[in-house]
């Protein structure tokens, strides 16, 4: 029997950088940019993000990055899906495609090492 794990519904700074491969200081210059992207702090002054807010992240950054939308571009197409309903579903696809992006890179390294044209990485001890 399988258990279901809990789905985390808070996330540091720090996790959401490793989720969304950004810079601390991309998502605090993004917090000043996209009013909807202003997570709570917690007792010691920390960002606290929700994974709804890790889902607009992403979909900032597809909209950023993949459609090379300018910040104001990007702002008023999420207020385009804000207002059509379409924001949710936008959100999970950012995130979907940037789920596939990264085990399509995946995918390639492994058959790299396969095929003997990169040797294999070792983990780095220190950040285990």
């Amino acid at each position: 029997m399988t258990i279901a794990r809990p789905v985390q519904e808070f996330f540091s700074i720090g996790e959401v950088c490793a989720l969304t491969d950004l810079k601390p200081h991309v998502l605090r210059y993004w917090e000043s940019q996209f009013r909807f992207l202003n997570p709570a702090k917690n007792r010691s002054g920390n960002r606290v993000y929700k994974s709804r807010e890790v889902e607009l992240i992403m979909l900032v950054k597809h909209l950023l990055y993949t459609e090379k939308y300018t910040i104001e571009g990007a702002r008023q197409r999420i207020e385009h899906y804000r207002r059509t309903g379409e924001l949710r579903g936008a959100a999970r696809a950012a995130t979907e495609r940037e789920t596939l992006r990264e085990l399509a890179e995946a995918i390639e390294d492994i058959m790299a090492m396969l095929d003997g044209k990169r040797p294999p990485t070792r983990p780095d001890p220190t950040t285990a």
